[in-house]
């Protein structure tokens, strides 16, 4: 694990990104694009965003600054507008419709800057029978069918965390949706709204599998395909001590390097043999249950079999690997994933820890050429 430093430029320096403040995908969208250097303020409300966590650890408000503005004051909206006005993208999270009500929606964002991309995230979508029903990640992956295809049959499905829904299909297509729309409006003058839903960005994370349905290659039912945990030689396995490894020898090579090493050669012909998985996966279960974790690490490290341990999130720092690509690293303190991707030429850094409301107002007022930020609020 590296020790974070301040520095580093990213790509996107120069980008300033406005985001209003909200939970989930929204935010984590937003720490991406601080990571790769954009200028990020994030606009918070009186009272902070009512998350049960310390702002000091929210993670997702790193290499950001914020200011709090109270948005249904008389003049929250023109200090919105303000910010906006000097912006590149805005992030917002709202419901369909509210961020029109607060008077700072893309209609009146675009007539104070027609080249700002506002990109707004949602579960639901922005229309549809269900854009104003209220959710979250895992009802909005359970309509898609991939929530359904998680977990072992007869067996309801596992909440996979919000990684699934709220990150992979929200902020990482809301991120890809944004700087997207960033590069037309810097070719032609013209910005645009990005609508980012969770349910059409999880949806098409299951492109692959759609496919392989059509083409009947694979079933319509949780733990009966090759990727799903049917197949016997890709899924875990628990050890002697209660851990667990991760295996996946997918190609003949590496299936054939995978039963050497368990010492399970009867079984070498039983690879493309489906009549005989039953029988694979309980020789290989057993095999794994007569080690610990520790031991089967040792067992297969160093080769091309595809098996790795399964680790904790604090385990996970301290991997060799992880520890010598610096995947993870630490900021004052606090250990957290580092930026990822990587740059040749504009390396990315936690260049700050996460952000306390309001607490750069003054600097942000100055930067940005919004003097009526320093105001205080009009009262009703």
């Amino acid at each position: 694990m590296t020790t974070a430093t301040t520095p580093g430029q990213g790509p996107l320096t120069g980008v300033r990104v406005l985001e209003l403040a909200g939970i989930g995908p929204g935010p984590f969208a937003a720490m991406l694009l601080a990571d790769l250097g954009a200028d990020v303020v994030r606009v918070d409300r009186p009272g902070g965003p009512g998350l049960a966590i310390n702002p000091g650890f929210d993670v997702t408000n790193r290499n950001k600054r914020s200011v709090i503005i109270d948005l249904k004051a008389p003049d929250g909206a023109a200090r919105v507008l303000d910010l906006a006005a000097r912006a590149d993208i805005l992030i917002e999270g709202y419901r369909p419709g509210v961020a029109e009500r607060l008077g700072i929606g893309p209609e009146a964002c675009h007539a104070r800057n027609p080249r700002l991309v506002y990109g707004r995230m949602t579960g639901w979508g922005q229309d549809g029978p269900l854009a104003q029903r209220a959710g979250h990640d895992i009802a909005y992956i359970a309509l898609t069918g991939t929530l359904g295809m998680i977990g072992s049959p007869g067996e309801p499905p596992p909440a996979p965390a919000n990684l699934l829904g709220d990150y992979a299909g929200g902020s990482l297509y809301l991120v890809v949706g944004v700087l997207a729309a960033l590069h037309h409006a810097r070719a032609t003058g013209a910005g645009q709204v990005v609508d980012a839903a969770i349910v059409d960005g999880t949806a098409h994370l299951s492109a692959m599998i759609h496919g392989m349905l059509a083409a009947g290659g694979w079933q319509d039912r949780r733990g009966a395909n090759l990727l799903d945990g049917g197949c016997p030689y890709y899924g875990t396995y628990e050890t002697a001590d209660g851990g667990y490894m991760a295996v996946g020898p997918l190609e003949p090579q590496f299936y054939a390097e995978f039963v050497r090493l368990l010492d399970l050669a009867e079984h070498a012909e039983a690879r493309k043999d489906w009549t005989r998985w039953g029988e694979l996966r309980e020789a290989v279960a057993a095999r794994f249950k007569s080690r610990t974790r520790e031991e089967w690490t040792t067992v297969f490290d160093g080769t091309d079999a595809c098996v790795a341990p399964v680790l904790s999130l604090r385990e996970a720092p301290h991997h060799p690997h992880l520890a010598a690509r610096g995947t993870f690293t630490d900021h004052a303190g606090l250990t957290q994933p580092a930026p990822a991707p990587r740059f040749s030429a504009t390396p990315t850094a936690v260049r700050t820890g996460p952000a306390q409301p309001g607490a750069h107002t003054e600097a942000v007022a100055h930067d940005w050429d919004v003097p009526d930020l320093l105001k205080g609020p009009e009262t009703r």
